[in-house]
């Protein structure tokens, strides 16, 4: 469909085949029923898209220039050398996603300060959203590759409970999509689902299972090729991940904000951790749980119908996902890694809108229970990120569509960045070029440019600590002070090494062979020295030889060098530590970094004791 053409018409779709490995008992597809008119909705209030990305840029120029006069406060006394001018030069290239973060942290701590829903400020479709049961027939998209089914059924046993409790179970079917290709792996996955499907037989959200031969296109031909075959009679898909959990009441959410809007395409919702018993996961989503509040809020201020598609815990408009979203592989034959990013421009080229919805509640997944899982994950992601290079310049993209790949370039483009500046900055320290640097200036510009990346986590602490009625489900404020302050110790020794791990890979990638997407370790295992060593060993050399060339130039530049240097050197141990189980159980005990869900399950399981106990001693 053209741009600006009218409300989407379902294209002519192909006949559903029967699929060979559909479940038992459930063979004859039932066909969701129409969806019923939808009711006349109030326009929407204009929200000047340009001015407000036009404020936003003036307010990160504004960022930037404060940081830049920092910086030539530093290394302009005594005159430059030509470490400090490469350092400069590798600077500013970090720049750009500095002041992006600080940004998008202001003007989402503004927003969540200033109104008590905040997340419909920026979605405004949220206010026109009728409520439950929806007219529109979904597919609940659940995306499997050698995963372990007793880790994923459980949570959508709970979603489609909820959706049947709320009256709305009749317009949603499940659809399990396998890319499993190994026979063993691929009998326990289907014969764990046909037990969970003859449980559900007879209830109002059907099962259907079904497995490709080939995984060509890895997930998104998953789902693709679904579409195709498959997509006939729904209006809408969610799309889950093996590890997404979602709630009823978040689903159903999604569907009424996508109801409200018939030019809406992707309805992306914010996304946390789930409880994790790992001290590594526990305490990086914490972190990562604040800042995405408040980044998502202020990104989704000014990127409003251009916004991001994150691959999961989504909810998107069939037709024209599978007319403008299909993606074909790249010069090389190479598949598209990163398929969710691009798959969103392709929709902003063609007139359709993607919103974030930054509402945290119902809405979560599992991430790297240890440090290895964690590096290993993000240099998939890089990978995949870096072949936007090629797609920068795909004709017919928006202007925001462009920034978007840009974005996802910077995430992963400023970690060889800041590995140059530190190389520079040592070895400007080790020839005598930082004689002349005013100590005041040097701690002020540290300070600044960490504030600034970590702007959206201290955003969102800042939140809890002046609305106790938002922290009370973190435990109250004293909790949320005392998360923090773990959480901050934690990642000042885990950001060294991911940025050089990520920069090492990054500089590697070139001269490697073609990189393909691997199942993902989800569960709590600890890790051995040896396994620790063999990954990180590149950065620990690094690390060490780094420090001595600042211990052999004498004076402080050492203690200047130690907080990014001492994590390199401690990696190791780091990885161990973070991954010990009794570690781990210490911390979860202590209620160190709790989050809402855990607190809520922990305070329902001593309920439950309580009543246990009062039942006991009455009888």
């Amino acid at each position: 469909m053209e741009a600006g053409a009218g409300a989407p018409r379902p294209p002519n779709f192909p006949r559903s085949r029967r699929n060979p490995a559909t479940i038992a008992g459930q063979k004859r597809r039932v066909t969701p029923p129409p969806p019923l008119p939808p009711a006349p909705l109030p326009p929407a209030p204009p929200e000047r898209p340009r001015l407000r990305r036009a404020a936003f840029l003036s307010l990160c120029l504004a960022l930037g220039l404060g940081l830049l006069l920092l910086m030539l406060r530093v290394l302009a006394p005594g005159g430059w050398t030509l470490w400090e001018g490469v350092l400069l030069a590798a600077w500013l290239g970090t720049l750009p996603w500095s002041c992006l973060c600080a940004g998008n942290a202001l003007v989402g701590l503004a927003l969540r300060l200033r109104h008590a829903e905040p997340a419909a400020r920026v979605v405004p479709q949220l206010l026109r959203a009728a409520p439950p049961p929806p007219r529109a027939a979904t597919a609940i998209v659940v995306c499997l590759r050698n995963e372990a089914m007793a880790g994923v059924l459980p949570p959508l046993a709970r979603l489609l409970d909820g959706l049947e409790a709320a009256g709305a179970g009749h317009r949603f079917t499940l659809w399990f999509l396998s890319d499993t290709q190994e026979p063993a792996l691929a009998a326990r996955e289907e014969a764990a689902i046909a037990g969970f499907a003859r449980l559900r037989a007879g209830r109002p959200v059907a099962v259907r299972y079904r497995r490709r031969a080939r995984n060509t296109g890895f997930k998104a031909g998953n789902v693709m090729d679904f579409l195709d075959r498959h997509g006939a009679g729904h209006e809408f898909f969610l799309c889950l991940d093996a590890d997404s959990e979602m709630s009823a009441e978040a689903v159903l959410r999604l569907v009424a904000v996508m109801e409200a809007d018939s030019r809406l395409a992707i309805v992306q919702q914010l996304i946390v951790g789930r409880p994790a018993r790992s001290a590594f996961t526990r305490l990086f989503q914490y972190g990562m749980r604040a800042g995405m509040r408040s980044w998502a809020t202020g990104q989704a201020w000014w990127q409003l119908d251009q916004g991001p598609y994150w691959g999961h815990n989504a909810l998107l408009r069939v037709a024209p996902f599978r007319a403008h979203a299909r993606l074909e592989p790249l010069p090389d034959g190479s598949p598209i890694l990163s398929h969710d990013q691009i798959e969103a421009v392709r929709l902003h080229a063609a007139g359709w809108k993607v919103r974030c919805l930054p509402i945290e509640a119902g809405s979560l997944e599992g991430n790297p229970p240890t440090l290895p899982d964690f590096l290993i994950r993000d240099r998939r992601w890089g990978a995949g990120n870096m072949q936007y290079w090629r797609l920068l310049r795909l004709p017919g993209l928006t202007p925001m569509g462009r920034w978007q790949l840009a974005q996802a370039i910077l995430l992963f483009l400023s970690a060889p960045l800041w590995l140059l500046v530190l190389v520079a900055a040592v070895l400007n320290a080790a020839t005598g070029g930082g004689a002349a640097t005013p100590p005041g200036a040097l701690a002020a510009l540290l300070l600044a440019n960490w504030a600034a990346i970590h702007a959206p986590k201290l955003a969102g602490y800042l939140e809890l600590l002046l609305r106790p009625e938002r922290a009370a489900a973190y435990g109250g404020r004293r909790a949320v002070l005392r998360g923090a302050l773990a959480e901050t110790g934690f990642t000042t020794l885990l950001d060294p090494v991911s940025l050089a791990s990520k920069a090492l890979f990054l500089l590697a990638l070139p001269f490697a062979g073609r990189t393909g997407w691997q199942p993902q370790n989800r569960d709590a295992l600890g890790v051995r020295w040896a396994d620790a060593a063999r990954l990180l060993r590149a950065p620990t050399a690094l690390g060490v030889a780094l420090m001595a060339a600042l211990l052999a130039a004498g004076g402080t530049a050492w203690i200047w060098g130690l907080p990014f240097l001492g994590p390199l050197v401690l990696g190791i141990p780091f990885a161990v530590v973070t991954a010990d189980p009794g570690f781990s159980r210490r911390l979860r005990r202590m209620g160190v970094a709790c989050t809402p869900e855990e607190g809520g399950a922990r305070r329902a399981a001593q309920s439950a004791t309580r009543r246990r106990r009062i039942s006991t001693s009455s009888k």
